[in-house]
């Protein structure tokens, strides 16, 4: 009994720090850490074993905590780590050879053929998702996208209303094996037996793709029908304030400078996405991982930056961008690994194991969908008063596999809609960066703004998690 008391109300105070870092945007990562040590400590005074496979204990019970770290640290880097890594150095060196800026700039221009207002909607909403491949980020994205190709909407007729719902909503959920959280879920799953092998390419292609694009699809009409109502319905469809938006600077070059460039921040994907259908279709097999997509598109980079620029050491100086950007993309490993921590000490106090207890009641029920349900709802209340469900994301994937085998469904039921609904509520969420940009930049309230993403995002939102109980349940 007093065991119970200990390991609940240790568990309860430890989620509630986490929420409430998560809620004011604080950074987790050292909460994550200390948290973890303190649960392990405690796990300890009840008389329970370190819950982390492979252990190799120091011998003094001290030290142990910061040896799940040290090993937490070799394994990611091992795996997820130093996949993240390479894409935040491939990612940087795309930006400083200014790749990025040409397959915008490529992608965006035949925006001002399209005459019909309402018609740009959609289409400006999957090339905004498009781009978010190049440009993660979804704040940045859309500093780039005002920039862009707000005077083309203006001219078209758009109203700044429509506008910043369709940008704040373009870096949602486009399915690419180059997202850290893919990587991280993938290299999660694939440490069990029913996902042995699972490579990146095969979770974004095999689950996160069957129901994200036909998400996308859906969310671009509802998008459609929705800002035109709501045009028709408002009184002040159009501002009349005089907007500033930063000029941005036309790429010049022959059209093989921007046909090549426009294609080199993508090209890993493109390798990846050819390996996957050759595997599929054909006897032939190819194995491709990130890793190696990334090293040949970097060699390939360089060798078009050395053939442009005809400076050899400049050019070789540059490829300096690639290992500071692999640094840059540190905290995100340091994140996965700080999440490892605290779930470890989760599961050696023993909650992990009275939670999977405790849902196996519902399994055979009928009730499969619960443990999704009821994730999909924490995710969006964190996201709404946060404006990122990231931190969070990442702190539940050591946790996917054991609830959903206890929950007796299968993880990517759990780890899809998770993950979909994170990116998805986030342009609902008036204190979400992206829409304080969106909201400054065009002088509209926040507010306004979420009038108009709410029901897209909502939306898309219940007809993914519908798809994916289908698919996946």
């Amino acid at each position: 009994m007093t065991h119970d008391i200990i390991m609940y109300s240790s568990a309860i105070a430890a989620v509630i720090i986490v929420v409430y870092m998560l809620v004011k945007k604080m950074d987790i990562k050292v909460a994550l850490f200390s948290i973890g040590i303190l649960l392990i400590f405690i796990s300890a005074g009840l008389g329970n074993k370190v819950a982390f496979t492979d252990f190799e204990p120091t011998g003094s019970i001290l030290l142990d905590p910061l040896q799940v770290i040290v090993q937490q640290f070799k394994a990611t880097f091992t795996q997820a780590g130093l996949i993240i890594l390479m894409l935040g150095g491939y990612t940087a060196y795309m930006s400083s050879i200014g790749a990025n800026d040409v397959t915008v700039q490529v992608l965006t221009k035949p925006i001002g053929k399209i005459k019909s207002v309402y018609f740009l909607v959609p289409t400006v909403f999957l090339l905004g998702n498009l781009l978010s491949l190049v440009i993660p980020s979804a704040s940045t994205l859309a500093i780039l996208l005002l920039a862009t190709l707000y005077p083309v909407l203006k001219r078209a007729g758009m109203s700044p209303l429509s506008i910043a719902a369709v940008i704040a909503t373009s870096a949602t959920i486009i399915p690419t094996p180059l997202g850290s959280d893919n990587v991280a879920v993938s290299e999660e799953f694939a440490k069990y037996a029913a996902f042995t092998d699972l490579s990146v390419t095969d979770y974004v292609f095999q689950y996160h793709a069957i129901v994200s694009i036909p998400t996308l699809i859906f969310i671009a009409m509802v998008h459609y029908f929705w800002q035109r109502r709501m045009d028709k319905k408002s009184l002040t469809a159009r501002n009349q304030e005089s907007i500033e938006i930063e000029n941005v600077e036309e790429i010049t070059g022959g059209k093989l400078f921007k046909t090549v460039y426009a294609m080199l921040p993508i090209f890993p994907i493109v390798l990846l996405l050819i390996s996957f259908v050759l595997d599929m279709t054909t006897d032939i097999t190819v194995s491709i991982s990130v890793e190696i997509a990334v090293l040949f598109s970097l060699i390939l980079a360089v060798i078009c930056e050395l053939i442009r620029q005809k400076d050899n050491k400049a050019v070789l100086k540059n490829t300096e961008k690639f290992f500071d950007g692999m640094g840059k993309a540190i905290p995100i490993v340091a994140l996965i690994v700080a999440a490892s921590v605290f779930v470890t000490g989760l599961k050696s106090i023993g909650l992990i194991d009275a939670l999977q207890s405790a849902m196996q009641n519902f399994h055979g029920q009928g009730f499969n969908f619960v443990l999704p349900l009821i994730l999909v709802a924490f995710t969006a209340l964190i996201v709404l008063l946060s404006g990122s469900g990231i931190a969070l994301f990442f702190a539940m994937i050591p946790l996917m596999v054991p609830l959903a085998e206890a929950a007796g469904i299968s993880p990517v039921a759990i780890s899809i809609p998770m993950g979909l609904a994170g990116n998805l509520f986030r342009a609902v969420s008036p204190v979400a960066a992206v829409v304080l940009i969106i909201a400054g930049t065009l002088k509209v309230d926040p507010l306004d703004i979420i009038k108009r993403t709410s029901v897209p995002m909502i939306s898309g939102v219940i007809f993914m998690f519908v798809l994916s109980m289908i698919l996946f349940l």
